[in-house]
């Protein structure tokens, strides 16, 4: 085996085939894979995977799978579970950079949306839910306020396996839950919050034998790592100044902290990009514990518009600590004000994403503002979800606010002279 678990403290060590989540004390557990080992049988250097065209299941493959040395190397190919999720754009965009104040040839966002099911949670999807397969797990579950379990539904369609979500009520987007129950897989509304479900899922996992497809299991975070490594490939490995993106439940905090660690120790990299974690206000345990220099994390009742990061009680707090200390990252928080006015200028901008997404661009402006990040840095946003997963936001904004950028629609009479004073 070229991989193995390991506790991220105390070290100890686990077989990747043994179905577990945490250690036997309750750490978080990382995917450490034998770098030396695979050097020694495949070439993973950065010109390799600069030049490679993969090929997965026959087809012409990038994104997740382009990088399968360093996500699952031992899984055989044609067991992968895959719907060629990655390989999302960089967009350059002179309306959201001027709204920023950033110059647009370095600002990029890069749009996950654009993924199968409409967020990152494909990428890591993919990677555990092949895992789970090669595990001879029969269900899949996950806590969800929306993109995972929009995710876990299409995924486990695809692999043949019997699907739980667990949602929590009056607090998922209609343009989420839809997929859920257009997918098939089975969904069930708990009379809590997303921390409610989360602890159901756990409880599950150690008594019902229903396999965690949430971001506490290690194998997700392998197949979101690669949203780092493909901005790397995209911009040729020049390394921008600063990667700013939303935190929720942390995934993809951790995730990006060791993508980044390991394309250094790789030697891929010389430097590491500044992190800025952006949380909505009323959803920011992580940047209240990053104003205490990381004491403690106090859990919280969340209360946010961005639905898909309302998470009072982060599950990869630990490593998301990590993955800031790694790159002298910061976290910032941003009200639901300035997340609804951030979403106004990409979506009109013709790019679009949904709320979550937009608190990092309210982030990089507001960080601007305090002058945290100099207008003469580079700079790559991530966007995590697409437009569409919560209309109602949209058309609420459009038809209630009177702010500059509110775009209500108008009555007309059906005639030209209507027409004319809109044209």
């Amino acid at each position: 085996m070229n991989s193995i678990l390991k506790s991220i403290s105390s070290g100890k060590e686990y077989p990747l085939n043994e179905v577990r989540f945490t250690s036997d004390n309750g750490e978080l557990l990382d995917v450490v894979h034998d770098f030396d080992a695979l050097k020694k049988g495949r070439n993973i250097s950065r010109e390799y995977f600069s030049t490679q065209r993969t090929q997965l299941n026959g087809q012409p493959s990038g994104g997740v799978w382009h990088f399968k040395d360093l996500v699952l190397p031992d899984i055989p190919e044609q067991d992968v579970i895959s719907k060629q999720e990655g390989n999302t754009r960089l967009y350059r965009s002179k309306k959201i950079s001027s709204f920023l104040g950033l110059s647009k040839e370095k600002f990029f966002l890069k749009h996950e949306g654009e993924n199968p099911t409409g967020s990152f949670k494909d990428r890591g999807m993919t990677a555990a839910i092949t895992q789970a397969k090669a595990l001879g797990q029969k269900a899949v579950t996950c806590a969800s306020t929306g993109n995972t379990s929009a995710s876990l539904a299409a995924y486990a369609s695809e692999a043949e396996m019997t699907g739980l979500v667990l949602i929590p009520k009056g607090n998922v987007a209609v343009g989420k839950i839809s997929q859920a129950l257009a997918y098939g897989t089975k969904t069930l509304v708990v009379n809590g919050d997303f921390d409610d479900c989360m602890r159901l899922i756990r409880e599950a996992q150690e008594k019902l034998s229903a396999y965690p497809l949430n971001s506490i299991n290690p194998f997700r975070l392998e197949g979101q790592k690669t949203i780092i490594w493909e901005i790397l490939l995209q911009l040729n490995w020049q390394i921008p100044d600063w990667i700013v993106f939303p935190g929720g439940n942390l995934g993809n905090t951790s995730a990006f902290g060791k993508a980044l660690h390991e394309a250094k120790e790789l030697g891929w990299i010389d430097k590491m990009p500044r992190f800025a974690v952006i949380q909505a206000e009323g959803a920011s345990p992580f940047y209240k514990a990053f104003k205490n220099n990381f004491a403690q994390l106090t859990p919280e009742k969340a209360d946010t518009i961005a639905t898909a990061i309302k998470i009072g009680d982060p599950v990869n707090y630990t490593k998301a600590v990590r993955a800031l200390k790694w790159t002298n990252g910061i976290v910032e928080s941003v009200t639901d004000e300035e997340i609804l006015e951030a979403k106004a200028v990409v979506d009109a901008a013709g790019i679009g994403a949904e709320p979550a997404s937009c608190a990092t661009v309210a982030g990089i402006k507001k960080l601007m503002e305090r002058g945290e990040i100099k207008s003469s840095e580079s700079v790559v946003g991530i966007l995590t979800g697409n437009i569409l997963k919560d209309p109602q936001v949209i058309v609420d904004y459009h038809f209630n606010r009177k702010t500059v950028h509110a775009n209500p629609p108008h009555d007309v009479e059906p005639n030209l002279e209507s027409l004319k004073k809109y044209l």
